[in-house]
């Protein structure tokens, strides 16, 4: 066994060798003593090792084709590419903002394909990025004020790949990228980030049914960010509502929502562009804390508002929520109007790779299944098999009257 002073040079060498980072745990090498640890080298080695669960070696080449796909919708995409390639074979020593708004940028990107096409393929194309590009980037020589500009990237690039696991139910890993956000957001003082890292965890524990914990980071979300702006305030005070909801406490929830809703109005006063939490957004919890507190007439009028609210883009979003508003429209009896509203999802579903969707696919057919004699219910029942795969339709032959 090498000298410990020698071990991080000998891993240098094999990733500047493979042209891919190398962690001392895949060398075979013990962690270092935490005495003599970096804490931004071990979370540089967590998130390679971690992203390396995410991207299959066979498949490389595919994911590399990918990120070059979408490097080139970058401004001056060339020079973004060479600098990528430069990167991972150890060419570049030193970073500058350039290297952080590439970092931005293609976070950017990767988001925006996640939320039109979900994140079954998008999620791999960021864990490459971030092993091959960014653990680089984060290593190399760069001043103070450039690295944490690097390190409040690449944490926003963590959460959400985390995001994206969550969307694919894969929600131990899920917790691994938000952590790891959270130590890069915490050492770069980005406070953005490390709110929304928290509220994402809050959001993650309510839709699994873990209330109090949900409660308790939504919280924290909101204590870490004291000075946060209307759009912001609405975005924390939205959550907290749902979990409260969740957990029985009515009028905690009531009181979050009216702050939610408070704050949006000035959100909205001030400026009309979209940002990331938006009356399509406020409408969705306000959905979720009336389904809470057993008023499924209210949860589906607010549903009904959050859908026509919803801006286009969010295409993934909306496939999710008009087959969660189906159930709740089945829920109180309106048969025909479910089946409506899952036939316009289902003219998305096609376009949209998630693991969530699919769910909400299984559980329709699921509804369904007792409601065979409708002529409104088969013909629905019909066509989203031929639509969905096998993983997610039933695998018996014929129809739901078969059975």
């Amino acid at each position: 066994m090498p000298k410990q002073s020698t071990r991080p040079l000998i891993v240098e060498a094999l990733s500047r060798r493979l042209q891919r980072p190398v962690t001392l745990a895949e060398a075979g090498f013990p962690a270092p003593y935490p005495a003599d640890a970096s804490p931004d080298a071990s979370t540089v080695d967590g998130i390679i090792d971690l992203g390396r669960q995410d991207m299959d070696p066979s498949r490389r080449s595919v994911l590399s084709a990918g990120l070059f796909s979408v490097a080139v919708t970058v401004p001056n995409w060339p020079d973004v590419v060479g600098r990528m390639e430069a990167v991972q074979t150890g060419a570049i020593q030193r970073i500058g903002m350039s290297d952080v708004e590439t970092v931005i940028a293609m976070t950017e990107r990767i988001s925006e394909l996640d939320d039109q096409f979900g994140g079954r393929h998008a999620r791999p194309m960021a864990a490459a990025f971030l092993i091959n590009t960014v653990a680089p980037y984060l290593r190399a020589d760069a001043p103070d004020a450039i690295r944490k500009a690097m390190m409040s990237a690449a944490s926003d690039l963590c959460y959400l790949t985390g995001y994206m696991a969550v969307d694919e139910g894969v929600h131990g890993l899920a917790q691994q990228y938000y952590l790891k956000a959270l130590e890069l957001a915490g050492a770069s003082e980005d406070h953005l980030t490390y709110c929304t890292t928290l509220r994402g965890m809050s959001v993650q524990a309510v839709d699994l049914g873990h209330g109090k914990h949900a409660m308790r980071l939504a919280d924290a979300a909101a204590a870490a960010s004291p000075q946060a702006g209307p759009r912001m305030r609405a975005f924390l005070a939205g959550q907290q509502a749902h979990s409260a909801a969740q957990i029985g406490e009515r009028s905690k929830a009531l009181s979050f929502l009216r702050e939610a809703e408070m704050a949006m109005d000035k959100a909205e006063s001030r400026e009309k562009a979209f940002g990331s939490y938006d009356p399509a957004a406020l409408n969705y919890h306000t959905s979720q804390v009336r389904f809470e507190m057993g008023d499924m007439n209210g949860a589906v009028a607010a549903m009904q508002e959050s859908d026509r609210l919803r801006y286009d883009v969010y295409r993934r979003t909306r496939v999710k929520e008009r087959t969660l508003l189906a159930e709740r429209q089945l829920a109180i009896g309106h048969l025909e109007a479910a089946c409506t509203t899952w036939h316009s999802a289902l003219d998305d579903y096609p376009l949209v790779q998630s693991g969530r969707a699919d769910q909400r696919m299984r559980e329709m057919f699921r509804l369904l299944r007792p409601h065979a004699k409708n002529p409104t219910a088969r013909e629905l029942y019909e066509r989203a098999r031929q639509v969905t795969p096998p993983s997610v339709h039933p695998h018996r032959a014929g129809s739901p009257s078969v059975s």
